[in-house]
């Protein structure tokens, strides 16, 4: 697994890869910058009154690593899904981890070009300035996240409480309330989706 400054030095070489050398089909609002540490995620948290607790685990890089392990802290886990349709609009969809995602449904619901697809490993790093295995919602504290067309909340993972993500490492959880966390991602920017993705088509947007 690279350390943060390894990651940190091929950040420009893996948006090169993406986007091309030259920067051409690099979307619009792609900036290519150092990704924030934990520790700015935390004074990002703070500066909102966002109350954060975080514990430390060893490195899950799959929600079926991590089930026996979060077990032992209640609440609701993620699943992070790093999306693109085949006109290249990037979605990231923030689901319950029990909850079985509708990628087709959901793709027809945001209007998607052909079915959604998960994004490169390269075009995620690029985008959200963490590593495969480290996708999480708290990435959007990263100006490169801009990129993404929509963030979509599953209805299943608000209903719980805390909500937990990695903070920008997979080797670490941390939970934050439900509307904390909408709290944070308006922060960012985003205006999220709020759709019950087993069902995406069915439930009404909120």
């Amino acid at each position: 697994m690279p350390n943060r400054g390894a990651l940190c030095k091929t950040l420009p070489r893996m948006a090169e890869l993406a986007f091309g050398v030259n920067g051409r089909d690099r979307p619009r609002h792609m900036m290519v910058s150092t990704p924030a540490t934990r520790a700015e995620l935390f004074a990002h948290l703070d500066q909102l009154g966002i109350h954060h607790k975080t514990v430390e685990h060893p490195a899950i890089f799959t929600v079926e690593e991590g089930r026996d392990l979060k077990r032992q802290w209640p609440g609701g886990h993620s699943k992070n899904l790093f999306l693109k349709d085949r006109a290249d609009r990037l979605f990231l969809a923030v689901a319950l981890g029990e909850t079985r995602v509708d990628l087709t449904g959901l793709g027809r619901r945001l209007g998607s070009k052909g079915r959604l697809s998960f994004g490169a490993p390269t075009l995620m790093t690029a985008t959200l300035g963490v590593i495969p295995g480290a996708v999480t919602p708290f990435a959007l504290v990263n100006p490169s996240a801009r990129a993404l067309e929509r963030v979509i909340v599953d209805s299943a993972l608000l209903a719980a409480a805390p909500v937990w993500f990695h903070p920008l490492e997979n080797t670490a959880s941390t939970a934050v309330s439900p509307a904390d966390f909408l709290t944070f991602l308006r922060s960012c920017g985003f205006e999220p989706l709020i759709l019950p993705l087993a069902a995406p088509e069915a439930g009404s947007a909120k």
